[in-house]
């Protein structure tokens, strides 16, 4: 299997595999030696399973990404992947392009899941979508009854950076309407007092 994936990675324009592991503490000891990206790694690992290692990376490396490649469909595998750390969750039985379009994903700073999922999760009750860090504060600030300008001038971005993150929040959350993003924003955050 991971000769396959170096293979489909290595193949692709401006992608490059630096290192490989056969377990979570190989892994561990290369990324702390080889400092990568991104880290793929397996749901169902010997001792430590890869949602056990996405939790480790996030604490020792938390600029690194983690994409973990399963064939368990599960949502609630999915939910603690994600939950763990991890921005991309591909199935083992999805197209190969569905790893490289995680990877390109997840180094844009978005999430992937591969289309059976979302599909699976558009259709469920279960966890609401994952949102980016940035997602998640400017969701923040909507909740504190911030405009748009004075996001963009919190955070240091352009209020045009600010309207993509909001419609991506909408998208993400199958939300129509602006009041009801602040709705929902006020609903959901938590706000500092």
């Amino acid at each position: 299997m991971r000769e396959g994936v170096r293979t489909l990675i290595n193949h692709q324009s401006g992608l490059e595999v630096v290192g490989e592991a056969a377990d979570a503490d190989s892994a561990l000891e290369a990324i702390a030696r080889l400092e990568p990206a991104l880290v793929l790694t397996d749901i169902g690992m010997k001792q430590v399973s890869g949602i056990a290692l996405a939790t480790q990376i996030r604490e020792r490396w938390p600029a690194i990404q983690v994409i973990v490649l399963s064939m368990y469909d599960n949502p609630d595998y999915v939910h603690q992947a994600m939950q763990a750390g991890a921005r991309g969750y591909v199935l083992k039985d999805a197209p190969s392009s569905d790893i490289v379009d995680a990877i390109r994903a997840v180094a844009a700073g978005d999430t992937f899941l591969s289309a059976s999922l979302s599909r699976q999760s558009a259709r469920s009750d279960g966890p609401r979508p994952i949102l980016s860090e940035r997602e998640a504060e400017i969701l923040a600030c909507l909740a504190r009854g911030l405009s748009s300008k004075q996001i963009a001038a919190e955070h240091d971005l352009s209020v045009r950076t600010v309207e993509t993150h909001r419609q991506n929040i909408r998208r993400k959350l199958r939300i129509e309407g602006q009041a009801e993003l602040i709705r929902y924003a006020v609903e959901h955050c938590r706000t500092a007092g």
